[in-house]
């Protein structure tokens, strides 16, 4: 080494950082200890944390957002306002005992099966009814009807309030679908003028795991938390959950029958 040298650096690199000046700042964020380096690091690991979740629930869930949190209370007691609820594409995870290609199992079959989930039988579906303009709602599907069928006889007495079909909402069936239900609710949705028979396509993601209070964070962040939202009918709210992002750093909901998707 030459006098013009100077001394060698403390990491064995030359003064100028030896593998160029670009490993300078980045070695001065990963080492950085307190200051706005420190921050930058953590901000950008947490948000790479989220992604990395995210990307996995995704590839697991098959839809986006994979998590919905639950708004108001027509599930309970079942799912609760600020619950957390991770969905996934019909398709996956169908039951044998799942109607047709829709991978979901209403509630009529459920009971023949004994298919049980969030604390009764059948299917907990998220649903977006594209000709209402209200969020997506999350609620049980009850048992599939077909276009132009009366289902009247096929209702139980206590959830609609007509002495035939001719005085019920939705009957005869406008269109094939499933008939469905807030747990908390008194009448379908499609007698209380929630939505039509819920076609297929209309179905967002079928309930997988309940999250408790985590949904709080979505719709505060959000600034969705709303009070149980009444419905035409007495006793009927809808479980509306809010929808847009992964669920550890504030996971979407559904609102409607609460996107949360949480009757």
């Amino acid at each position: 080494m030459s006098a013009d040298d100077g001394p060698p650096s403390p990491d064995g690199h030359g003064a100028d950082g030896g593998d160029g000046g670009a490993t300078g700042p980045i070695r001065r964020v990963l080492t950085a200890t307190d200051g706005p380096l420190l921050v930058v690091r953590e901000t950008a690991l947490s948000v790479s944390a989220v992604v990395v979740i995210g990307l996995l629930l995704f590839a697991i869930s098959g839809v986006w957002p994979p998590m919905v949190a639950v708004e108001s209370g027509s599930m309970e007691p079942h799912m609760h306002k600020g619950d957390l609820v991770f969905i996934t594409d019909s398709g996956r995870l169908a039951p044998d005992a799942a109607h047709a290609e829709t991978g979901v199992v209403p509630r009529d079959v459920a009971h023949e099966v004994g298919y049980w989930k969030f604390g009764a039988h059948g299917s907990v579906i998220v649903y977006d009814n594209p000709g209402d303009a209200g969020p997506p709602v999350i609620h049980r599907a009850q048992f599939w009807v077909e276009e132009g069928e009366n289902w009247y006889d096929r209702a139980d007495p206590d959830y609609v309030s007509a002495a035939n079909c001719e005085e019920m909402r939705n009957c005869p069936a406008p269109n094939a679908g499933f008939v469905t239900k807030g747990d908390a609710n008194r009448g379908y949705d499609q007698v209380n003028g929630i939505s039509e028979p819920v076609k297929p396509e209309w179905i967002i993601g079928v309930a997988r795991v309940r999250i408790p209070y985590l949904g709080w964070v979505r719709l505060g962040v959000s600034g969705t938390v709303l009070d149980t939202t009444p419905e035409p009918g007495a006793g009927v709210t809808v479980e509306h959950v809010a929808v847009d992002a992964p669920a550890v750093a504030e996971r979407p909901v559904v609102h409607r029958a609460t996107t949360a998707q949480g009757s």
